[in-house]
């Protein structure tokens, strides 16, 4: 009970809560480096993962992708980063960290962006060609909503995996919240540290709350009538929403038949 009073004093001090290193500040900080990370791996993966769908072709790309991606540990990003590009800053944030979180979040993107394109069910693809769209059309107006809940999957699973990890850029000379805790261990600070772990956790939560929301306000009321689905690809991991299954593009099961 002692250490929980000495939180609960660390969060009501008011020092705690201005300045450069005041939690609104270190926030805005760690805010800023997730949401920059996100928004350049979407502009790289979302249209790689949409293209390879909807032609069906590049799965064993997605895979290599996605495998890689969950072999490499994000510290290992960060240091490799740090010792390539240094730990200067751009646009107030770590060259190091900016990199190491772009190329976290890529690989779930890619994967679940891939499998829900290429799981639309032949029939559906035909009926939209039959009645003359052409192909950007049927990947733009029939393949996405029927995919969307995949790629919002995919979205969030990196976005989670980007607000985690942006606290060890603090490791890197980076901002964010990882400052309390980075700076709280090298002075033995445990109330600090045990705060600043708080404040990333609080954090995570309400990114997940706020894209659980996004995604049900974005996926029609049929899909998500549907329910999660479960299809298989040896080596391939994808969330369905509310649960971690493999994925197999249909494409690739005919394939094996």
């Amino acid at each position: 009970m002692d250490f929980l009073s000495r939180v609960s004093d660390w969060f009501t001090d008011g020092d705690h809560w201005s300045g450069n290193s005041g939690i609104p500040n270190r926030l805005v900080e760690h805010l800023w480096l997730s949401v920059t990370a996100m928004a350049v791996a979407l502009a790289i993966a979302l249209p790689v993962g949409l293209w390879l769908g909807h032609t069906r072709r590049g799965g064993t790309l997605a895979v290599n992708v996605s495998n890689i991606g969950r072999a490499i540990p994000s510290f290992a990003l960060l240091v490799l980063g740090a010792q390539f590009w240094g730990i200067g800053e751009v646009g107030g944030m770590s060259k190091a960290a900016l990199l190491a979180l772009i190329a976290l979040a890529i690989p779930p993107i890619i994967t679940n962006t891939y499998v829900g394109m290429s799981e639309v069910d032949e029939g559906i693809r035909d009926s939209a060609a039959g009645v003359g769209m052409r192909s950007w059309q049927r990947m733009v107006k029939v393949e996405m909503p029927i995919a969307l809940p995949l790629i919002m999957a995919g979205i969030r699973i990196s976005a989670l995996q980007v607000v985690a990890t942006a606290t060890l850029a603090a490791v890197v000379a980076s901002g964010g919240l990882g400052r309390f805790i980075v700076d709280g261990i090298a002075v033995r600070d445990f109330p600090r540290v045990f705060a600043g772990a708080l404040l990333v956790a609080a954090l995570a939560l309400s990114i997940e709350a706020l894209l659980a929301l996004s995604q049900r306000a974005m996926v029609s009321e049929g899909l998500r009538a549907e329910g999660p689905r479960a299809v298989r690809q040896p080596g391939l991991d994808v969330l369905s929403t509310p649960m971690l299954v493999d994925a197999t593009p249909a494409t690739n099961r005919r394939e094996s038949q």
